[in-house]
């Protein structure tokens, strides 16, 4: 009897020795995978809620257009002069540009092609 009762007490230590290295896979899986994603996820969710009317954007297609309309879920994409293509939110990969920077090189183009015109090269 007295033997029996040593054994039950002796497996409880063991037990917990056997559950460290299974924490401790917990713990790698949780900063090797899960908080990297979340940061991407984070950083993704960052991007998509500050694209605006006027960036140029790179779909999860390889499309690139640039936004004309946008909702909360929904954008509509200006592909070329004539398409237009709606697409999710969720749909946009990456913005290649900022409408702030089209805006400037819009600009640019516009005074390049007006020096064009009147006779003056500028580089």
């Amino acid at each position: 009897m007295l033997y029996l009762a040593d054994a039950a007490g002796e497996s409880s230590p063991n037990m917990l020795l056997s559950l460290w290295p299974l924490a401790l896979m917990f713990v790698v899986l949780y900063f090797l995978l899960i908080r990297p994603q979340q940061k991407r996820q984070k950083t993704r969710n960052a991007m998509l809620n500050q694209v605006k009317k006027g960036d140029k954007v790179v779909t999860i297609g390889g499309l690139h257009g640039t936004i004309i309309e946008i909702t909360d879920d929904i954008v509509v994409l200006r592909v070329n002069d004539a398409t237009k293509m709606t697409f999710d939110r969720s749909a946009i990969n990456s913005v290649s540009q900022a409408s702030a920077s089209v805006a400037t090189e819009e600009k640019k183009s516009e005074e390049k092609k007006a020096d064009k015109a009147a006779g003056v090269e500028k580089d």
